[in-house]
């Protein structure tokens, strides 16, 4: 389900990408936002559509997935005309031409599906991670480049206005300066919650995938420290993944700790299909006091619990309602093609999610043969 959040508040601390108001919001173009989806394989897309077809700043012009099956299973779920579904992404733009593709394929099938909306200058927005790899990443990385045309990556935990207003205490001197940020995402396992087939068959793939819960459920604290800390490479990844459950999960982990250490901070990235119940939340921790968001009071009433210089004891607050655009990844999306939202720098921008992609590559090498990854020095050389 997608979540409300506002990086408008975050604007003047320079961590995002443009200042949001009302005038921002007014200036969305009255029409809506052409959009076409490509694969129906991933399980977000169930929740998804249910929105995109009622929400008033896009319209859904075609949905493309090579499983006839699926096809027939969406047709049924969804009663849309079955003139919306084709079998090839190809046929449905030369059909449909949106002016952006939303990707449900598996995460290492987002490269084939912005290969082929680029050259036709169609913006992507692909579910999290980016890729599975640093080569499909900066591949897709010069597609936009060469087409001008934005790709981003919706996560989300962007829309938790909880988040939004965590960082901004941090990023006003609330809590002092950085110094440690303790980020948990998942649940009891994919398998365990019921998950789709479709979706169970790539998710546990390593090469669909990229890994198992430390790809999954890793990229959205990778995500969050890569934002927090301006874009900034971390000096060293250390990474630690387990099979707890391998008679379900034989080939990927199932449970994965990343540890980034920055020059003067770190964070402690737990991504896990062995939670007792699903969360995402994270802790912040600055120099003179801390701020933890609550996964279970969720927008619209989201909270955040956190103690300050002074104060003996923490004290819970609200977190404060967002603004369109940057309060949900369908007006976002609308935003950036019209120019009002430049995608720089923040949650979703590719810039942020290129080093995404680099921490998690770095997390897998570093689990798999048992060392330290010392990664800007990585990075640098190879400049």
């Amino acid at each position: 389900m997608i979540r409300s959040v506002s990086t408008c508040l975050l604007a003047a601390a320079s961590l995002l990408f443009a200042t949001c108001s009302p005038a921002d919001a007014a200036a969305q173009s009255a029409t809506p936002t052409r959009v076409a989806i490509v694969g129906l394989v991933h399980g977000h897309v169930q929740g998804f559509l249910h929105n995109l077809t009622s929400h008033p700043e896009v319209h859904l012009v075609g949905i493309s997935e090579p499983d006839a099956a699926l096809r027939e299973k969406y047709m049924a779920k969804t009663h849309l005309p079955s003139s919306m579904f084709f079998a090839t992404e190809a046929e449905m733009l030369k059909r449909t031409q949106p002016q952006a593709i939303l990707v449900y394929t598996s995460i290492v099938g987002h490269r084939a599906a912005i290969e082929e909306a680029a050259p036709l200058h169609i913006a992507a927005m692909v579910e999290k991670p980016l890729a599975t790899t640093v080569e499909d990443a900066l591949a897709i990385q010069a597609l936009s480049e060469r087409y001008n045309v934005p790709v981003l990556t919706n996560y989300e935990t962007t829309w938790y206005n909880s988040n939004t207003a965590a960082v901004k205490m941090l990023q006003e001197g609330k809590i002092g300066d950085l110094r440690k940020l303790v980020v948990h995402d998942g649940h009891e396992g994919p398998k365990e919650i019921g998950v789709d087939p479709e979706f169970l068959n790539w998710l546990t793939d390593p090469k669909q995938n990229g890994a198992g819960a430390l790809f999954d459920f890793g990229c959205y604290g990778v995500d969050l420290a890569t934002w927090i800390q301006h874009g900034e490479l971390p000096t060293s990844v250390t990474a630690v993944t387990l099979q707890i459950k391998p008679q379900i999960y034989p080939n990927v982990d199932d449970d994965s700790t990343v540890v980034l250490t920055y020059p003067h901070s770190q964070a402690i990235i737990q991504g896990s299909w062995n939670w007792p119940f699903a969360r995402k939340d994270m802790e912040i921790y600055g120099a003179t006091g801390y701020v933890d968001t609550l996964y279970e009071d969720r927008a619209p009433g989201a909270k955040y619990r956190a103690r300050l210089t002074g104060e003996k004891t923490e004290h819970v607050e609200t977190a404060p309602p967002l603004q369109a655009p940057q309060n949900d990844s369908l007006n976002y999306l609308g935003a950036v093609l019209s120019g009002t939202v430049k995608p720089q720098h923040d949650l979703n921008s590719l810039d942020t999610n290129i080093t995404v992609v680099r921490i998690l590559d770095a997390a897998r090498r570093s689990a798999k043969t048992g060392k330290t990854i010392y990664l800007a020095h990585e990075v640098a050389t190879a400049k």
